[in-house]
């Protein structure tokens, strides 16, 4: 039981940092990073960048992740280039969230990156 409260408020926390920075994304380098980090935890993603007022997103999505090896340096992965549009970049970014443990343990991170940062942000 405590475990789903845990999941549930990291979930809500985090759809609360993504509607706000998606007011604000003009203001923070902070916020473009936080949009890059989940689209490339969500695509597996390499080379992401954001053009928000043309509203587009570019990057390089991994094919196979058979050949990463974590114990060498990769020097050649398939990547395959992307370039998407979106209308409303809230509703994006939610539609990106995943809701398995590990993308929450990767969530909770990023949160408290947030909170360690200096920039003041009530997400409570």
């Amino acid at each position: 039981m405590k475990k789903v409260k845990i999941k549930e408020r990291v979930l809500v926390e985090l759809e609360k940092l993504i509607s706000l920075s998606c007011t604000n994304f003009n203001s923070s380098k902070k916020y473009e990073q936080l949009h890059i980090a989940l689209l490339k935890k969500y695509y597996n993603a390499t080379n992401v960048t954001i053009d928000y007022h043309r509203h587009r997103i570019k990057m390089e999505v991994i094919q196979d992740d058979s050949l990463y090896d974590p114990k060498t340096v990769n020097t050649y992965l398939p990547t395959f280039y992307t370039n998407l549009l979106f209308n409303n970049l809230y509703k994006f970014l939610t539609s990106c969230i995943e809701k398995d443990n590990k993308s929450i343990g990767f969530y909770s991170k990023l949160l408290s990156s947030f909170r360690r940062s200096k920039h003041v942000l009530e997400l409570t």
